[in-house]
């Protein structure tokens, strides 16, 4: 067995990922909930720039998400709606990726809105609900209505017409979702149960609110958010203090333990936020006590943010791609690991039946010395047929067996270098999330693609091959390209289906690795060059962590593809072994 076939491959489950010996943290990463503060800053934003304006596109980015594009004098500005429960949301993106298919929702509402004008958007108080309003004009009677609720885990799009009911929704809640409200298509919208608590202003005395907060023995925080309204875990950490620390620390006292002093200089805050609150004067920034705030005295003219909506809607797709990239991450490297246990048990059983096929000239020794008695009995006859027989089953079946050793090694080959890939996207520092994201969901098709190699499945070969190919390439010190493949089709690719003759082919010796091809058809390579490419294969191998990796050359036309394996599997004529130095490699990727 070669030495590779022993490396243990180990589960995700948690916040680790294990990759051959290198654990990676994936700490969970801490959203800040949209809260009607943030919500109101994104309405005043939004009125400025969206109101009137007319549908021109909608599309559903995923089950809890609609984007929705509306025109403008000024031009096309996009809007995400989401109602999902994770990361309820409204705020402006950059323009999106085109969806491939359309959802019913979105057709809907397309179909709904789209002969109408957007003329004004309505929230009222602290309720964390959003009105669109449309009619024909600005001015005239509302025919239909928008409605977005962000309320948590039960967040809701509704689409109304003119008489209130609802047309099309979200989510249905059932009676046994809610039994307050239920609702479904052709219902009467009913506004949710209303807030607890009482609304707050900035003109009540410290001495009013200090003894509402007072009224129970309880933290700062349930004080807070038990007495008013529109309290989310945010604002009370940036009205209790600048620090995160502190405001946390305090938030968990009761407020019969904090001094005087300190509940003024929190009244002060709280004093702040409300009145801009209360004027519609807000400003971004990405500092304090939480991950972002849209009040307070702390942001001066250099924090402030033009486009308010704009910069939420780029933060909350940051996180959600990075909380995405990481989950597929998981799922991946889950994958992996069962397809890798699989191949090595198959492999397991098929050489332990290759060992008991040793014994065939033992067996027939024993049958020819039971017919060899002077008179054997007939039971000692049926026996020796008996072992006749099974030695000659047992010669039969080491060809058979030998093809399925061969065959799992070269699937399990093939899984080890789709982990080297998945490796090589999670510590590749130079990438942003989204092209992660598009890279491991290729190591993904391809590990479904493995499940199926003798079986065709025309969508996934489909969505595979109508992707561009972009493996990673570099120039060697005598200007010719030098390309590496970062999963089998770009392996695959580079090998064969765009190699010519003079192009030379490099890949670490027995270990799973990245296909790295010097493109010596363009001019004459010379040591340097062909020194490069070795370092660069040493580099993007399982081996990287040696001093020194042996890498095989041998140009391109004496490679051959294996039928039945996955792309970029093949086999090599001639070669020579040269060595590769990953530190050197590595120098070349980040001089």
């Amino acid at each position: 067995m070669k030495p590779w076939l022993c490396i243990e491959l180990k589960s995700t489950v948690g916040k680790k990922a294990c990759i051959e010996g290198q654990t990676i943290e994936m700490n969970h990463i801490a959203l800040q909930v949209m809260d009607i503060t943030t919500l109101m800053a994104v309405i005043v934003d939004l009125r400025q720039t969206i109101v009137p304006s007319r549908l021109e596109k909608a599309q559903q980015s995923d089950l809890g998400t609609i984007q929705i594009a509306l025109r403008t004098l000024k031009g096309l500005t996009w809007l995400e709606i989401s109602w999902d429960a994770y990361a309820p949301r409204l705020v402006q993106i950059p323009p999106p990726p085109r969806s491939a298919t359309t959802s019913t929702l979105a057709q809907q509402l397309q179909h709904g809105l789209s002969h109408l004008a957007l003329v004004s958007i309505n929230q009222n108080g602290f309720e964390r609900i959003v009105e669109f309003q449309y009619a024909q004009r600005p001015g005239e009677v509302i025919e239909k209505s928008l409605v977005l609720e962000i309320m948590g885990r039960h967040s809701n799009l509704f689409l109304l017409d003119k008489n209130r009911k609802v047309i099309t929704l979200g989510r249905k809640v059932r009676n046994h979702q809610s039994r307050t409200r239920p609702i479904s298509t052709g219902d009467v919208y009913v506004t949710p149960p209303p807030l607890k608590g009482i609304e707050p202003i900035s003109k009540e005395s410290f001495v009013k609110w200090k003894t509402r907060l007072k009224l129970l023995p309880i933290n700062l925080k349930q004080a807070m958010q038990d007495s008013y309204q529109g309290i989310s875990p945010s604002i009370a950490l940036q009205i209790a203090h600048n620090n995160k620390s502190d405001a946390e620390n305090l938030l968990k006292r009761p407020v019969g333990d904090i001094s005087n002093q300190e509940l003024v200089e929190i009244h002060k805050r709280w004093c702040i936020w409300l009145q801009c609150v209360e004027s519609g004067q807000f400003n971004l920034a990405f500092k304090g006590p939480s991950d972002y705030r849209v009040w307070g005295e702390h942001i001066s003219k250099v924090d402030s943010r033009k486009d308010l909506s704009l910069h939420l809607g780029q933060y909350y797709q940051d996180h959600l791609e990075r909380k995405r990239l990481n989950e597929l991450i998981k799922t991946i490297k889950q994958k992996l690991l069962n397809f890798i246990k699989a191949e090595r048990t198959s492999l397991s059983n098929h050489a332990n039946r290759l060992d008991s096929s040793e014994d065939i000239e033992s067996l027939r020794k024993k049958a020819d010395s039971l017919l060899c008695l002077i008179s054997p009995t007939s039971e000692q006859i049926k026996e020796a047929q008996k072992l006749y027989k099974r030695a000659k089953k047992l010669r039969r079946s080491i060809p058979i067996l030998k093809e399925r050793i061969a065959y799992h090694k070269e699937r399990l080959f093939n899984l080890l270098e789709s982990d080297l890939f998945l490796e090589e996207i999670i510590t590749d520092k130079s990438e942003d999330c989204r092209g992660k994201i598009e890279r491991i969901m290729e190591i993904d098709q391809e590990l479904n693609k493995s499940l199926n190699l003798h079986k065709k499945d025309k969508k996934n070969t489909h969505s595979v091959q109508n992707k561009p190919i972009k493996p990673l390439f570099l120039l060697s010190p005598g200007g010719l390209k030098i390309q590496i493949g970062r999963n089998h089709q770009q392996n695959d690719w580079i090998s064969i289906k765009s190699a010519r003759t003079g192009d030379l082919w490099f890949h670490a010796q027995e270990c799973p690795g990245s296909h790295v091809v010097l493109k010596a058809s363009a001019g004459l390579a010379e040591d340097a060059d062909i020194q490069m490419a070795a370092d660069l294969a040493a580099l993007f191998s399982k081996a990287k962590g040696n001093a020194k990796v042996a890498v095989i050359m041998t140009p391109t036309n004496e490679l051959k593809r294996i039928p039945g394996t996955l792309p970029g599997t093949v086999r090599h004529r001639k070669g020579e072994v040269l060595w590769g130095e990953p530190f050197r490699g590595q120098l070349y990727i980040n001089p």
